[in-house]
């Protein structure tokens, strides 16, 4: 097998390890196009390509963190993960496990740890890796990972939630969600709602968004709709999606082109959260991307009375 071969055959996982380590598709692709160069610049060939692949994609991941921590620090209003469609690394055995790892809310709870105990919570709890191997790509003694795994794991549980939704649940709330939000039905929306749902936009100080929190299922309900009722009547649409692993949608204008994502985080039969990300440079990875100061402009254009 050639190096381009063997390369693109584990290209899937080195891009899986880069995206829950950096959050972002585009930095996550950058980081294996790197991976790929020192790969094609070595005179010598790994004893197993798959763990210096992954070493060297998870170094360059943690050195590019380091650095996009100070303008997440920078950044205006809430930070939230680029959107991902599709996670390309397959493993039918733990689709679900992986799913879950790569939402929006595990992808949050990430970045409350350091590079280096993010790193290693995704190499070992995520893709299994063992600890010789992930003391090599993060250059620590394997005693020092298996600590810096514990603190990960400890920083990790304190903010999960309780008791998770089944996808089935997650899938069949959602339908109904966006079924409630197609036919303006406020009741049926306020319905799916937890009473302290939170509604949070990342636009990221580049385009216009709902508001920037919105806590309370009779606020979130009617703010939905009557957002929705008005970019309908300026063509918007709305395309249910799966969204890093999660129920959402994909909201276009009349050209087809993306406008913003909607995700739902469903706990105990309601839903929680509901992130909007409208931020133009989160998007374009998806496709063409909507200008959202015009479709802010039609709107407000149709909402002014008529003479």
């Amino acid at each position: 097998m050639s190096k381009v071969e063997e390369f693109e055959d584990l290209r899937p996982l080195l891009f899986s390890i880069a995206y829950r380590i950096l959050g972002s598709v585009g930095e996550a692709e950058d980081a294996v196009q790197e991976t790929w160069l020192r790969f094609d610049a070595s005179a010598t060939r790994p004893e197993s390509v798959k763990a210096f692949l992954s070493a060297t994609v998870t170094r360059i991941s943690i050195d590019v963190l380091r650095s996009a921590r100070v303008r997440r620090e920078q950044y205006v209003g809430p930070w939230f993960p680029e959107p991902l469609l599709d996670d390309p690394y397959e493993d039918p055995g733990r689709a679900a496990e992986l799913a879950d790892s790569v939402s929006m809310a595990a992808l949050l709870l990430l970045e409350r740890l350091s590079p280096l105990e993010r790193a290693v919570f995704v190499l070992r709890e995520v893709f299994a890796f063992g600890f010789a191997d992930i003391a090599a790509a993060v250059g620590r003694s394997e005693a020092a990972c298996r600590q810096l795994l514990v603190r990960a794991r400890r920083h990790m549980e304190e903010g999960r939630p309780r008791f998770a939704a089944d996808r089935r649940e997650r899938r069949e709330l959602a339908t109904r969600f966006f079924d409630a939000l197609a036919g303006g039905d406020v009741a049926g929306l306020r319905s799916l709602l937890a009473a302290d749902v939170q509604l949070v936009g990342d636009g990221g100080g580049k385009a216009p968004q709902l508001a920037r929190a919105v806590v309370g299922a009779n606020k979130v309900a009617p703010l939905l709709d009557t957002v929705y009722s008005w970019l309908l009547q300026v063509g918007v649409t709305c395309e249910p999606h799966e969204i890093n692993g999660q129920p959402g949608a994909l909201f276009r204008d009349r050209e087809g082109r993306i406008l913003y994502t909607l995700v739902l985080d469903v706990l105990d039969g309601r839903v929680q959260t509901i992130r909007s990300i409208i931020n133009p440079d989160k998007l374009g990875h998806l496709g063409p991307v909507a200008d959202a100061w015009a479709v802010d402009r039609e709107v407000k254009q149709a909402r002014k009375p008529r003479a």
